[in-house]
């Protein structure tokens, strides 16, 4: 059995060799005079060996060594195989750990519209990327978070600050689903703490958007603005919707009009079968 007076004294020689602990412990002796604790092990019919560490300064005791050996058969109980498990932390290790690193990560390939992508992207920039963009992922807490929305609201943004928190959150959830997994700050700071938003004017009533449909008879302004304004109570679509559109979305025979999925929020072609008024509109714009 080793002891820390016998690690100390082991010397390197012209090839490497073992001494045994207890348990399946032993430390490999390399030509270097690297003294390696190591464990052999058999798991789904193969043998594997751990790595456990090296012993002496800024490597591990005799002590943690065995303490990792023993969270090693735990595992193998379990089994898992803790080379493996071992790989793929050091593995991680190698990969993205600062907030920014994340971020850039999430706001490249995480799917989302190209306003809301330069939206956040801007929140980013301005608020989150000089506070905690250097630092680790586990080292931004909830108390650095809402001490920032704090800051953002204080200056009179409020929504900013929100979406600031969005951001955070989305991040950290991006990287647990890429298998790193960290406590997530914007679990802990609520939207509702950082602020409160009075809700918008109510939606008008079927019968209100009858009369404003017949009202804009009367409104002085263009036809075409008039008829887009039609247009646009009649299919409920967005503004931006509507004033991209092109004549090869409409189809007159099967009164349908296809929006195409790069025009659209979420990147999928969308069909708006189209009334009898609505006909009559896109009639009346072609003549226009």
């Amino acid at each position: 059995m080793l002891t820390d007076t016998k690690l100390r004294n082991l010397k390197p020689e012209a090839k490497a060799y073992k001494v045994s602990d207890r348990d399946g412990l032993y430390v490999t002796i390399l030509t270097t005079g690297t003294v390696s604790f190591r464990y052999n092990y058999s798991i789904n019919g193969r043998q594997e060996t751990l790595v456990i560490g090296r012993y002496g300064a800024g490597g591990l005791t005799l002590l943690e060594a065995r303490e990792r050996l023993s969270l090693a058969k735990k595992e193998l109980v379990a089994g898992k195989s803790p080379s493996r498990a071992k790989a793929r932390e050091k593995q991680k290790s190698k990969g993205a750990d600062s907030f920014s690193e994340w971020a850039e990560l999430w706001l490249k390939n995480h799917q989302m519209a190209d306003s809301t992508r330069d939206m956040r992207r801007s929140v980013y920039e301005r608020d989150l990327k000089e506070p905690f963009g250097k630092l680790k992922m586990d080292e931004v807490s909830h108390d650095d978070l809402r001490a920032l929305c704090e800051k953002i609201v204080a200056r009179g943004a409020p929504a900013t600050a929100v979406h600031a928190r969005e951001v955070v959150q989305s991040v950290y959830r991006y990287a647990l689903e890429k298998g790193h997994k960290h406590d997530n700050p914007a679990d802990l700071v609520r939207p509702t703490s950082i602020a409160r938003f009075q809700p918008k004017d109510r939606s008008l009533s079927p019968a209100e958007i009858g009369v404003m449909y017949q009202y804009l008879e009367h409104v002085s302004t263009a036809p075409t603005i008039r008829l887009a304004v039609k247009l646009l109570l009649l299919t409920m679509l967005r503004k931006s919707e509507l004033v991209e559109a092109v004549w090869t979305e409409i189809n007159f025979t099967d009164a349908l009009w296809t929006i195409p999925g790069e025009r659209m929020k979420r990147r999928n072609p969308h069909n708006i079968y189209l009334s009898r008024q609505a006909l009559d509109i896109f009639v009346a714009l072609k003549t226009c």
